[in-house]
This record gives structure tokens, C-alpha cells and sequence, in this order.
């Protein structure tokens, strides 16, 4: 677990660059706050921050494996799940690790399998292995892209890192807008994998390897979705389905550190947390789960119903705490705490965030921190059931573009003529969601309605996933918090993903699941409607943003000055402050929401420093 940066370099030599790599290090310690190393050789240099998140003693990364030809070194972000079956498939091959460090393991198993290793693996990760024989770079991302990795290329060299703020740490990097990503800044739930508003910048995209030699970049995928039939029953669906969830949870349970769990009452946190307390008593019959939610100060006097919120959470999270005898912890937010703490979610992201929803995860997990190392959420389970209210409205699902993204205003919108000309966000968003389901797995022979639907779930476990976990991952991760999505095992998706639309949605919203795991459920979560992570619904939250945006649009000074039509985005903070448009969005969502991305992508180009290509 932690974070990781590196340098490679065909025509210089590193070895006087250890400044500048450390430097790099460094902005990994709130990920790797207990341990720390750096590598450097003459062409390539690689840093590491671990957070110790096992019982396991330290052991600093990167590990080396000498070999006649010569070195490897490897490090890893993240955790595998298969460490066991790993060492055991190594050392019946004939190599014989010299310590438990799993990035040793990697080296070995790359020194054995060549870059097929990394279909062995099963976890949430992300990876570097030097392989100083062939003077060959090997990064690698997990199957759903749960951790990042991000880098850059120049002529002869390479940069990457965990995060950005490793690579804008080298001064070979300038941070630069690409003008055509602006469409991402303001809806990142556009984004196709790998893909940053950063000019030059990219992240190695779920599934995929890269290998960087002196010829250049090579890039593979190593495992997609296949589509197959499915003809198991309904029993025997959920059953399996069971099966798979209660062995992921057992896995990515740690041990020897404090464990928690996101609780929010509903069908998909319940069932983790439910499942990670037999999995615990099973160890040891008095250990106790904590489990941890979010609610709102002004939720009492302003929260309102919606389509996508129908109720609070933190009635039913207690109520099923105390189905499942954990020790639960709520957390009231104020809205000043909220807005205490934006300046900190944007650093943890180091490109624009989601203000409020930034900000109340980020208070949760850093109330999660101080009792927790690591903790289980139940997140992309809506994305792998079916969980949203638009699986359920034959007259979205059966328009030509994204789902989620409704009929009303954006942003995107509200650009310049001059930007609008150039960028054209409309056609932009069109090829977009055209270009995603060229990649859609068919099925010869499959019925519309379920081919149909298919592409509904590529394109949900595409874009909108992406920005979910990467919120999961950069809110915690700041923290020095592991947290840790059961639902994102590639075995349970893969499976999942076969099983036709009538067999997922029977029973109702989620059906499936639910049958898998009711037994363990109390009536109040299987009963209850979906609902999404909570927001504050504040007049005095609304009303900041709204004076914020107001500002941006109007300042000549601002970095946002010439890329918007300054009139037309004011009638548009009009509308949203008269409440004009509230029916227009999906799901019922808090109209001046809309404004987050504005506001955020202000802050973030003033406070990162970055040009306009």
C-alpha cells in the first residue's frame, strides 16, 4: 500500500538527479506514511511511501532481484489478493523469494511469466518493475482501475507517479490545459480511460500494461469483459453470486490492523459490512466491526426528498449496525465544515474536484482514520447490479447518449463562441459515447432489450465508475486510509456482467443482490429505495456557490475569463439562484451543483498554476 513515483531517462544520466527524485517521494508521504525508499541507477530511478496495512513487519520497497543480466526492481501501490497462490505458483516453479514483500514476488513472477505475470494477479493496484536485463519499463494498473497511475512521456524518458503531484514535482513537467479536454474539466464523467485535462499527461488505463523501451511505448490490454451465455437459475445465480462476495470480502480483509466499513443502510454497504463480520468472528469470535456514516447538521430543517435521494442515511445505517453488532459512528457536518476542508480535497486530487462531495467524504474518512487502517466500502455495486433509478426508464435508456447525464444545462454549453467553434462539446460528447460503445462486448444472437442494456452497463462501468473511485481513492488515500470495493473483484464482475437484465432487476431495483444476501440483511435495508451518497441540501452552501461562480464569471482577472460567454453563464447562475431548472436535472440533483465544476476548475488552474495550451 502507499504511493510510488518514477524516472526513466535513455540519454541522461540520474545519478545526480537523487534531489529531485526525493522531492518526487515526498509528495507521496500521505499514502505511504510509515516507510520510504528510493532506487537510483544510472537510467532509471524509482521512490516509494508504504502504509503498513497487514501484520506483516515493514519492508521497504522498491524490492531488487539480482540476477547475471541485471537488476530488477519492483514496487506496487495497493494490495493483491492472491499473495498466497502467488508464492506458492512461484516457488513450485523453482524460485525461491527471499523475503514476504509482494513487489518481490511481482519480480519474481515477472522473471518466470514475462509480462503474462500479471494475469495472475487478483487485487487493486497499480505496479513499476525495471527490468535492468533488456532496460524495459513495465507499469500496470488493476482490471477496474482502482488504483492510479499516471505519467508522461518526453523524447527518451518517461515520468510517472500515483499521483500528479509526483510528476509536477520534476521540472520536466509543465502543467499545461489541453483546451480539447475542456469538455472533461467540466463533466469528468465524459472521461475515456487514460484520459486527463492535464496537456500531455495520462493515466495507464484499467486492464492495461505498458511497456516503455528505448523504441518507445507499447501499450496492451491484458483482460477485458467477455460476453457468454448464462444459464443458470435464479437460485443458482445468487447463490454463486453469494459465493464470490463473501470469499472477495474475506480477502481484502486486513489483518493485524484496525478494520471498518462505510455504512449507509443500504443494500450494497450493508451487505460488505455483514459480510466482513463473519468474516471477522470467524477469526475471532469477539471481534467487533466499526462501521462509520455521514449525515448533515441542516438535514433536519432542509433536506428534501428527490428521485436520487429519497431519504437520509443515518436512520438506516443505525438500524443496521445494530442488526449486525458493529460499533457504529456517525459524523454530522456542518456546512462550514465542509468548506473548511475543500482546499484539502483539492490537493488530494491534484485536478478539479466535486467540492461538497469531495468534502463530506473526506470529513468521513478522516473520522474513519482515527480508528481505522483500512475499511471496505460498497461502492460500483450500483454499477455491477443495476442500481440507478435511469436502469429502470425505457425512455432514457432508449436515447442515444449517456444515461445519467440528463436534459438539462451544462456547462459545456455556456463556452465561448469562439471555444464552442473550436471544441464543438456536443459533437465532443457524441464521439465519445460513440467511441465507448465500439469497445461494448456483443453477444451473437442476443435479444435488443438485453443487448441494449449491455451497452447501459459498459458505459456505467466506464466514465461514471471511474470518477467514483477515483473520489474513493484520493479522499482516503490523503488520509493514509486504505479503503478497499469487494464489488470490483474482477471474478464477480466478469460474472455478473452475463447475467441477462431480466435475472439482475427480478424482484425489483437490485433484485439479484438482494437475493444473494438478504438473509443477512435487516427488512429496512431490503426494503429501502436506492439511494446515492448523501449531499447537503443548505441554502447557505447553495448561496456560496452561487456568489463564488458569480465572481469567476464576472472577473476579468480570472484564468476562466476568456473561455466562457460571460453574459450567457450569468443568465445561467440567474436561473439557477431563481430555481428555474431544477426539473431539467437528473434524478431531481441540487441545481446549483451545477456550479461545482466551474468553481473547482477556477481554483484549480489559479492554484496549480496551469497554462492554457
Amino acid at each position: 500500500m502507499g504511493g510510488m513515483v518514477g524516472w526513466l531517462d535513455y540519454r541522461h544520466d540520474l545519478g545526480e538527479q537523487g534531489p529531485v527524485v526525493h522531492a518526487m517521494t515526498d509528495t507521496m508521504q500521505h499514502r505511504g506514511p510509515d516507510t520510504k525508499d528510493v532506487w537510483i541507477s544510472r537510467h532509471f530511478a524509482l521512490g516509494h511511501r508504504g502504509l503498513r496495512t497487514s501484520e506483516a513487519p515493514d519492508r521497504a520497497e522498491p524490492a531488487r532481484v539480482e540476477t547475471p543480466g541485471g537488476t530488477l526492481a519492483a514496487a506496487l501501490t495497493g494490495e493483491l489478493y492472491n499473495t498466497a497462490e502467488l508464492r506458492r505458483d512461484i516457488e513450485a516453479a523453482g524460485a525461491t523469494p527471499r523475503t514476504g514483500a509482494t513487489a518481490e514476488l511481482l519480480a519474481h513472477a515477472y522473471l518466470l511469466w514475462g509480462n503474462a505475470f500479471i494475469t495472475r494477479l487478483n487485487g487493486a493496484f497499480a505496479l513499476a518493475l525495471w527490468d535492468g536485463r533488456t532496460r524495459r519499463l513495465v507499469l500496470a494498473r488493476d482490471r477496474m482501475g482502482v488504483k492510479p497511475l499516471y505519467y508522461t512521456t518526453y523524447p527518451g524518458g518517461l515520468l510517472f507517479a500515483s499521483e500528479p503531484k509526483g510528476i509536477l514535482a520534476n521540472p520536466r513537467f509543465t502543467a499545461r490545459l489541453d483546451i480539447q479536454k475542456l469538455p472533461l474539466v467540466l463533466q469528468p464523467r465524459l472521461a475515456l480511460p487514460g484520459e486527463t485535462p492535464f496537456a500531455g499527461l495520462h493515466e495507464v488505463p484499467p486492464a492495461h500494461l505498458l511497456t516503455f523501451s528505448e523504441a518507445g511505448p507499447v501499450q496492451e490490454r491484458y483482460w477485458q469483459l467477455t460476453s457468454r451465455p448464462h444459464h443458470d437459475s435464479f437460485d443458482d445465480t445468487a447463490a454463486h453470486v453469494r459465493e464470490l462476495l463473501a470469499d472477495t470480502v474475506g480477502r481484502q480483509l486486513a489483518t493485524g490492523v484496525p478494520v471498518g466499513a462505510m455504512l449507509s443502510g443500504g443494500v450494497d454497504s450493508t451487505s460488505v459490512a455483514a459480510l466482513a463480520v463473519r468474516a471477522l468472528r470467524e477469526r475471532d469470535p469477539g471481534a467487533a466491526l466499526d462501521t462509520f456514516c455521514v449525515q448533515f447538521e441542516s438535514d433536519p430543517a432542509h433536506f428534501v426528498a428527490t428521485e436520487l435521494r429519497p431519504d437520509v442515511d443515518a436512520p438506516y445505517a443505525a438500524e443496521a449496525a445494530a442488526h449486525m453488532g458493529t460499533r457504529h459512528h456517525t459524523l454530522t457536518a456542518s456546512v462550514h465544515d465542509l468548506l473548511d476542508v475543500i482546499p484539502a480535497t483539492r490537493r488530494a486530487r491534484d485536478l478539479p474536484g466535486w467540492g461538497q462531495f469531495d468534502a463530506s467524504m473526506y470529513l468521513l474518512f478522516r473520522e474513519m482514520r482515527r480508528t481505522c487502517t483500512v475499511a471496505l466500502t460498497g461502492e460500483a455495486a450500483d454499477e455491477v447490479f443495476g442500481g440507478y433509478p435511469y436502469f429502470f426508464k425505457p425512455e432514457v435508456l432508449h436515447r442515444h447518449h449517456f444515461p445519467w447525464l440528463g436534459q438539462g444545462p451544462k456547462l459545456s454549453d455556456y463556452l465561448s463562441p469562439e471555444l464552442t467553434a473550436a471544441i464543438d462539446p456536443r459533437e465532443d460528447e457524441r464521439a465519445r459515447y460513440a467511441e465507448l460503445l465500439r469497445h461494448v462486448p456483443r453477444l451473437d444472437g442476443e435479444d435488443p432489450v438485453n443487448a441494449r442494456m449491455r451497452e447501459i452497463f459498459y458505459l456505467g462501468l466506464s466514465g461514471p465508475l471511474a470518477v467514483i473511485l477515483d473520489r474513493k481513492e484520493r479522499m482516503s488515500m490523503s488520509l493514509g486510509l486504505d479503503v478497499r470495493v469487494p464489488f470490483c473483484d474482477h471474478r464477480l464482475v466478469e460474472y455478473v456482467w452475463n447475467v441477462p437484465w431480466s435475472v439482475k432487476s427480478h424482484g425489483g431495483v437490485k433484485g439479484l443482490l438482494k437475493a444473494a444476501m438478504g438473509d443477512l440483511l435487516p427488512a429496512g435495508t431490503v426494503n429501502r429505495r436506492k439511494s446515492a451518497y448523501p449531499h447537503v441540501q443548505n441554502p447557505q452552501y447553495d448561496q456560496g456557490l452561487i456568489r463564488e461562480a458569480t465572481w469567476i464569471a464576472n472577473d476579468p482577472r480570472s484564468p476562466l475569463a476568456a473561455l466562457f460567454d460571460t453574459a450567457r453563464l450569468n443568465d445561467l447562475i440567474r436561473q439557477i439562484e431563481a430555481q428555474e431548472i431544477r426539473s431539467e436535472l437528473p434524478g431531481g440533483s441540487n441545481q446549483a451543483a451545477l456550479l461545482i465544476q466551474l468553481v473547482e476548475m477556477h481554483h484549480w488552474i489559479a492554484e496549480y498554476q496551469v497554462a492554457l495550451a
